[in-house]
């Protein structure tokens, strides 16, 4: 009598069900890898994608736990959290330590918007202005590219990217008339600037062949970075 050997008609079947990937996680790995740039000062404002970062990388680790079979991605989302942490952490370090020390010796900081006028109002000097001429200051604003190509020694100091590429004609309240002295010279480009040096109010405008508008401000500069 031969023996048959037979298989059961009902073996087990091993699922391997699909697990989707956390978008909550991976959001918040492409929320670090954008605010990265945030470490370097001209860009420090992506810094606050660090933020979302964070809570996307939290709402991704919760799924993972709460729905384990639906959704993968913990350590993505692990990584996210801690990563944007750190990143937030060491960025507002870095940059806060760069604006305790980044003024020289004998200079006063002043900010950009002291010397601009409100939109609606005349485009004249202001109080500020006149308060603080022949002073030595130190300033922060982006040349802008009406003045040229190459070293500079002079250049037209404008205080924001808007207004130095996308705003047209800057107001003459807007501008700032920078010498540079001591035979240094600048490379023209769209990173800010910051300078050191004396702030003198031109109280007899004459105008620039590359602006409609008076120049109000000069600054004669020490330093340039």
């Amino acid at each position: 009598m031969s023996a048959e050997l037979q298989m059961s008609s009902s073996s087990d079947v091993v699922e391997f069900p699909y697990r989707a990937v956390s978008r909550a996680a991976i959001a918040s790995v492409v929320f670090f890898v954008l605010a990265f740039p945030g470490l370097i000062p001209t860009f420090s404002p992506l810094l606050i994608l660090t933020a979302v970062g964070i809570a996307a990388g939290i709402v991704g680790f919760r799924a993972t736990k709460q729905f384990p079979d639906e959704y993968s991605g913990g350590t993505l989302a692990k990584f996210g959290v801690i990563g944007n942490a750190l990143l937030m952490a060491s960025g507002i370090g870095l940059h806060t330590y760069i604006f305790m020390t980044e003024v020289p010796d004998g200079y006063t900081r002043i900010p950009f918007y002291e010397l601009q006028q409100p939109e609606g109002m005349p485009d004249i000097p202001t109080r500020f202005a006149y308060d603080i001429d022949g002073d030595k200051v130190f300033l922060k604003g982006y040349i802008h590219p009406a003045s040229g190509s190459g070293a500079l020694r002079q250049f037209i100091l404008v205080p924001d990217l808007g207004t130095c590429c996308f705003g047209g004609q800057p107001k003459s309240s807007d501008m700032i008339e920078v010498t540079v002295t001591n035979g240094k010279n600048v490379k023209a480009g769209l990173t800010k600037r910051k300078l050191a040096g004396k702030f003198q109010l031109n109280r007899a405008p004459q105008k620039l062949t590359d602006f409609d508008n008076n120049i109000f401000y000069r600054i004669k500069a020490d330093q340039v970075r």
